[in-house]
């Protein structure tokens, strides 16, 4: 491993958190307090462990952008999402090491839990700790007793206004520093070691984009004209992003400015994205997640959500590095929605899949997916690699064109709630993962994905522009996924959403059958040796596993000859051989492009 990931990798070592002298300190600081409290402490100091060397990889984000380093940047974005459960595995390691907990003692777990709300009481993460405790109580306990009154089903301590030495986001005033002065400031206040390249420039660009899409000139502001800005830079593949929000008068508008390496030991602003809409788009679920080093993470959700109020809690937590969390906001927020609500749950609309049994809750913007128990031809997978698809996409960078999952064990839905077809179906090809406790179904393993209309309804009710925007965001997703070495194996459109929420962007989200693109053999179907070779059952040609012959592909893909031609007039280098195979060199030489998550027409001119 290289020098960049030195630091993080040695720290993430089983035998870390498990050492001798590291029980042996546990064991001296426990010796003067009650059992509950010994546990609960332990508890804490696992998670206070994992947060730092979260942190530690999450700091060193700065220095890969100033260094260029984009590999290590990618090493540390898959290194940083496995520290959750390695730390977890250790808490518990620790625990049975230093305490006999069998059998469940109910009365002692009431009072760690008491005791451990009293520890995280100013703590400056207490909802991650929260949650950090129940990932250990789950996989230690059955999940009988998985209630409020063992784990924190409800949280406990609040977010609001936790105190930190760094702040959460520093205020400038326009109207007495000066509009521009302000500008410059806010860009000097982002701390980089580099020099910009050409500030003045930058604050040119900045200004007059500000003018001419939101704000009044600077004579006219409002006196309490203020840039507020996150003190932290959120850092995601190549570039670093400033993140604020301007506001004037009754007028508050977001912004993001992405910050790019020049390429000579200088940056660059590169963009300025206003307004909701293109913050939305930024903190997409289709991206990996950023890099945000503060050390009270519910302060950068809590700004993050004035500026996009109609985005969840849990998408942000997420968007930040804390899927954990994400997944415990989600999962409560769901359990609220259930017990204020009384459709159904019901198939998903859309061709039904031969891997996975998918159904949803109408009024629920989301999709739950359940693997079968078995997969009819041509399927050739098996369960193991449909799980290792989900988890390279978790690692991988998705480049905002593969939806995030949400994935959880052993959950439990009421069954009252399940449309009488769809329980059928489930018990039917979902049998290995569904049973009944009670009045519950209880599924073992249980993807949740936001929810999208399958491109292919989408284009089928499209008029003729509407099309064309679809047929060429569903090449431009091909595209970029190829550029970012994945390979979605199957490319039929029921494959691909189009996202809600005014975008209308399409993103994939079938795994099955998704693989490196570095793995494929890109092939031109060989001319025939015989005029009636054309017409035969089989092809004249071999064809081993990993071949792939791009120009069969509107042939499958397009039966409808309108969809074809809207495809074409945008993507016909994709039925070339030649395209894939360039992508493939690009990747062997370390060259990954720019995939921008933002319009072209708003970068500025260098």
């Amino acid at each position: 491993m290289d020098s960049a990931t030195t630091a993080w990798s040695s720290a993430d070592l089983p035998t870390y958190a498990g050492g001798i002298c590291d029980l042996l300190e546990l064991q001296l600081n426990n010796t003067d307090k009650g059992l509950s409290t010994q546990i609960a402490s332990t508890i804490l100091n696992g998670f206070d462990r994992h947060f730092t060397i979260f942190s530690e990889i999450t700091k060193g984000a700065k220095q890969r952008f100033e260094n260029a380093d984009w590999e290590a940047e990618r090493v540390a974005a898959r290194e940083r999402i496995m520290f959750y459960d390695i730390r977890v595995k250790d808490a518990i390691a620790e625990l049975r090491q230093l305490f006999d907990l069998e059998p469940f003692d109910s009365q002692l777990w009431f009072d760690v839990k008491r005791d451990y709300v009293q520890l995280i009481s100013n703590h400056l993460q207490p909802e991650l700790a929260e949650t950090f405790y129940n990932s250990v109580f789950c996989a230690l306990f059955h999940r009988d007793y998985f209630g409020n009154d063992y784990i924190f089903v409800r949280s406990v301590v609040s977010t609001e206004f936790i105190d930190s030495e760094k702040p959460s986001y520093h205020v400038y005033y326009p109207a007495k520093r000066g509009f521009r002065s302000s500008i410059k400031q806010v860009l000097l206040d982002s701390g980089f070691n580099l020099p910009f390249e050409n500030i003045d420039r930058d604050v040119r660009n900045i200004a007059q984009a500000l003018i001419k899409h939101t704000f009044p000139r600077p004579r006219r502001a409002h006196l309490n004209f203020q840039f507020q800005v996150i003190s932290s830079i959120f850092y995601r593949n190549k570039a670093a992003y400033i993140v604020g929000r301007a506001i004037n008068s009754n007028l508050e508008v977001p912004f993001a400015i992405p910050i790019l390496h020049s390429g000579k030991a200088s940056v660059y602003c590169d963009a300025i994205i206003i307004g909701r809409q293109g913050l939305t788009r930024l903190f997409e679920f289709s991206y990996v997640y950023f890099m945000v080093d503060h050390p009270v993470p519910s302060s950068i959700v809590t700004f993050l959500r004035r500026l996009m109020p109609m985005r969840s809690k849990e998408s942000f937590y997420s968007a930040i590095g804390f899927h954990k969390q994400g997944k415990t906001v989600f999962y409560r927020d769901f359990l609220h929605h259930l017990k204020h609500s009384e459709d159904e749950l019901i198939f998903a609309p859309g061709i039904k899949g031969m891997v996975m049994a998918v159904f949803t809750l109408p009024s629920y913007p989301y999709v739950f997916k359940v693997i079968r128990d078995r997969f009819p031809p041509p399927k050739k997978t098996t369960r193991q690699e449909v799980l290792d698809t989900y988890r390279l996409v978790k690692m991988h960078d998705r480049v905002g064109r593969m939806s995030d999952v949400l994935e959880y064990s052993h959950v439990a839905l009421p069954r009252a709630r399940f449309a009488g077809d769809l329980l059928e179906e489930l018990y039917e090809t979902c049998a290995d993962s569904v049973s009944e406790e009670g009045n519950q179904i209880v599924i073992k393993h249980l993807y949740i994905e936001r929810r999208m209309t399958p491109l292919n309804l989408a284009a089928q009710r499209a008029d003729d522009h509407y099309l064309g925007h679809l047929m060429k965001g569903y090449g431009d997703a091909i595209k970029e996924l190829a550029a970012a070495n994945i390979f979605p194996g199957d490319l039929l459109m029921k494959n691909f959403g189009v996202t809600g929420q005014g975008l209308g962007r399409v993103v994939f989200y079938d795994y099955d059958e998704i693989c490196y693109l570095t793995e494929c053999n890109f092939r031109k179907i060989p001319e025939p040796l015989y005029p009636e070779d054309e017409f035969a059952a089989e092809p004249w040609y071999s064809v081993a596993a990993n071949d792939v012959f791009p120009e069969q592909f509107a042939t499958f893909l397009f039966a409808n000859n309108r969809l074809r031609q809207a495809f074409m007039k945008h993507h016909r280098d994709l039925l070339e051989a030649d395209f894939w195979v360039q992508k493939q060199e690009n990747i062997a030489v370390g060259i990954y492009e720019d995939v921008f998550p933002y319009a072209q027409k708003l970068r500025f001119a260098r």
